[in-house]
């Protein structure tokens, strides 16, 4: 879960760099549109994973506590 969660937050940086830099949304424009059906289901993925990636750095942190103690 984690690859596929940091896979699809590199895939929304990358297109919010798109439209940062170039003015262009990459994934509205392979998808039809920001509102096509498509294009929202990744938008909502890429959320989603934005929010799991977060748990990545607090459970680093448990992991290295966990070692300190052992």
């Amino acid at each position: 879960m984690d690859s596929f969660a940091l896979i699809l937050v590199i895939i929304g940086a990358l297109n919010w760099g798109a439209v940062g830099i170039f003015g262009v949304d990459i994934l509205a424009a392979v998808f039809g549109g920001q509102t096509a059906a498509v294009s929202r289901i990744i938008y909502t993925l890429v959320g989603l994973c934005g929010l799991w990636s977060i748990t990545l750095l607090f459970r680093e942190r448990e992991n290295a506590a966990i070692r300190d103690k052992g």
